[in-house]
């Protein structure tokens, strides 16, 4: 549709500029001679106007051509000008430029042009066609700027789009090995609990009733965690032996470790029982704050942290982290570990919020515990 509106106002200004220039000839001197010259010439160039578009040299090429017998080519030979420097290379606009102008001065030397001397009216034509040269490679330039630009950002956009990926696919892969060395330690609780129950079934009822119970319940557990193993949609790598990794209990271990390393962190925690949390739960808790205590130490060193830790089965669980800012407004930069730790919070099913509020930089997640 532009391009259609853009080939009507090239062949409407060319025509209107085209009875423009014949009228005026024509009550500047009724009697010339040369004026059914003119109109022919015109409705010529005007018919040749549309090839601007697709053959802009040779079009251009044959305008100047007539140009030289009539001004009513003028109009339409200058815009052939305007459309070379705009969509070839600076050679070819020159050329066609320094066509029109020489075609121009043949003209006025045979052609009367409105009682203006000779001299001032190729000047005129001469800054006229420079005019349009300038103009012409100037857009030029634009537009290359413009789609260089345009594909730099397309390029940034997917780079960015992949890192992101990249960061969710290596955060989803270190969830499941994590999960893998949990997973692993509990069977092999059951796993011991079983054989015990296979090689003494002499013992007695009780031990035997307290073995099942240990038994249901870790499987249990053992499915739940398989369950968010399986959700995450990735291939595991095999456990390298690590110790299950740490819960909402070891909150106030990491935060006595950061006060032991100088930080200073004040510590509210109003958690019903955080032992008895779900372990993906605990897990991902622990993970939010230890992100936001790294993030303080990176940008707010030497600044009070503020941890709160609430909630309970039933209401869910709210961490919040908060440190002021350092300098006005540096914010953390939003990098692959807070889109790791999003993709944490999003995979325990609550939401994870960082922002600045008050001159404070804030990390909150919302995680649900199911009563």
């Amino acid at each position: 549709m532009r391009r259609t509106w853009g080939f009507a106002g090239l062949l409407g200004g060319s025509g209107l500029l085209i009875v423009a220039t014949v009228a005026g000839r024509w009550s500047s001197d009724p009697a010339d001679p040369l004026l059914g010259l003119d109109v022919a010439v015109g409705v010529l160039a005007w018919l040749l106007t549309p090839l601007l578009v697709w053959r802009p040299i040779g079009a251009t090429a044959a305008l100047t051509v007539l140009a030289v017998l009539s001004p009513a080519a003028t109009p339409p030979a200058t815009m052939g000008a305007l459309q070379v420097a705009r969509q070839r290379d600076r050679t070819a606009a020159i050329a066609v430029s320094a066509g029109g102008i020489a075609a121009h001065a043949v003209q006025g030397a045979w052609r009367v042009n409105g009682g203006m001397s000779y001299g001032w009216w190729l000047a005129l034509v001469t800054i006229a066609y420079g005019a349009l040269l300038g103009w012409g490679l100037w857009a030029r330039a634009r537009e290359a700027l413009i789609r260089s630009l345009e594909e730099r950002a397309q390029r940034a956009e997917a780079e960015q789009g992949r890192r992101v990926a990249e960061a969710r696919m290596s955060e989803r892969r270190r969830i499941a090995r994590e999960m893998h060395d949990v997973l692993a330690h509990r069977l092999s609780l059951l796993a011991t609990f079983a054989g015990a129950m296979e090689f003494r079934p002499d013992a007695p009822p009780e031990q035997m009733s307290r073995a099942a119970g240990v038994v249901r319940g870790g499987v249990h557990q053992a499915l739940e965690e398989l369950r968010e193993v399986i959700s995450l949609l990735r291939e595991d790598d095999t456990g390298d032996g690590r110790h299950p990794q740490p819960v909402l209990a070891d909150v106030p271990r990491l935060v006595a470790e950061s006060r032991e390393a100088g930080a200073e962190v004040l510590l509210r925690e109003t958690v019903d029982d955080p032992a008895q949390a779900p372990p993906a739960v605990a897990r991902t808790a622990y993970r939010v704050v230890q992100e936001g205590l790294t993030n303080a130490r990176k940008h707010a060193a030497g600044q009070t942290v503020r941890v709160t830790v609430s909630g309970g089965p039933g209401v869910g669980l709210q961490v919040d982290v908060r440190n002021p800012l350092a300098v006005k407004g540096d914010l953390p930069p939003g990098g692959a570990g807070l889109v790791g730790l999003t993709e944490r919070v999003h995979l325990a099913g609550g939401t994870l919020d960082h922002q600045e509020t008050g001159g404070e930089f804030r990390l909150h997640a919302s995680i649900p515990w199911p009563a």
